[in-house]
């Protein structure tokens, strides 16, 4: 790998790249027809599209990033650095090492609050944009297994509104923010096109996959007991009652962020389940 002079040939690394939103940045880069670098731990399981340089990395080890950085321009970074979401705390370097690399942009997937990474990159004198995301589309698959299996929804509270985003459409702002100017300094809170109740978005999967679906309202009690059942921990059952007892005004209000950046409209969350209609079909 060796260093371009030419901004608009140099690549793009994106960090993450396997994952939920990460893949999509790499999809959209792909699309956009730019040189795509993805970094992560086991290339050999990454299963990226042609055309992607899969790259060995960690970003709990910045000095692994460092040939990975070479010759690239717009950098995507996420904030934790396991499956359990621990807050990175190596962005001083990281960000040492994009500057020394002669990165123009960062984007920065925002991980639901202020993280060591985050502030390190808005200190580090290179372009940032700080993408933050209200709920996933792709958080309905956790219901794919109940559907297939009994034709049911088991969910508590279920007229809590969401604005839920398309991730393809989180990975189209990350994308234009770090291959055009004019986002710098810029935070993106990224909605879709509606607010939908727990009701709506299993209306619009029966539909997708053409079967009825029961939903079935779980008191707050049967929640704990199952989240608890799951293994989940007493601070995340405590995150969900929260958020889903009160959503956020954040979580469910309608921004127009992704249509202003990418010059298209969100998809709605009838496109995503007739995308992933076949997650839901027996």
């Amino acid at each position: 790998m060796t260093n371009m002079t030419n901004p608009a040939n140099r690549t793009h690394l994106v960090t993450g790249a396997t994952g939920t939103v990460g893949r999509q940045v790499v999809a959209e880069l792909l699309r956009l027809g730019r040189p795509v670098r993805a970094l992560t731990r086991d290339p050999a399981r990454a299963a990226l599209p042609d055309g992607v340089e899969v790259v060995r990395g960690d970003l709990t080890d910045p000095d692994t990033l460092r040939a990975a950085l070479d010759g690239v321009t717009g950098l995507h970074l996420i904030t934790f650095g396991d499956a359990y979401f621990t807050p990175l705390e190596t962005g001083p370097r990281i960000v040492e090492l994009a500057r020394e690399a002669g990165v123009r942009r960062i984007t920065v997937l925002n991980g639901g609050g202020p993280t060591p990474l985050e502030d390190a990159v808005r200190a580090g004198g290179i372009d940032w944009t700080v993408l933050m995301p209200v709920e996933f589309m792709g958080n309905a698959l956790e219901w794919a297994d109940g559907i297939r299996a009994d034709d049911e929804v088991r969910e508590p509270f279920t007229g809590r509104l969401s604005a839920m985003v398309h991730e393809g459409d989180i990975g189209a702002v990350a994308a234009v923010a770090l291959t055009e100017d004019g986002h710098a300094g810029q935070e993106y809170v990224i909605t879709g096109p509606e607010v939908l109740t727990v009701r709506d978005k299993v209306e619009a999967i029966a539909a997708a996959r053409g079967r009825e679906i029961r939903l079935v309202e779980l008191s707050e009690a049967e929640a704990v007991e199952r989240w608890r059942a799951e293994g989940r921990p007493q601070d995340v059952i405590d995150f969900l009652l929260e958020v889903y007892g009160d959503t956020p005004e954040v979580g469910r209000t309608v921004l127009g962020t992704v249509e202003k950046v990418t010059g298209r409209p969100a998809r709605t969350f009838a496109q995503w389940a007739g995308t992933h209609a076949a997650a839901f079909r027996a």
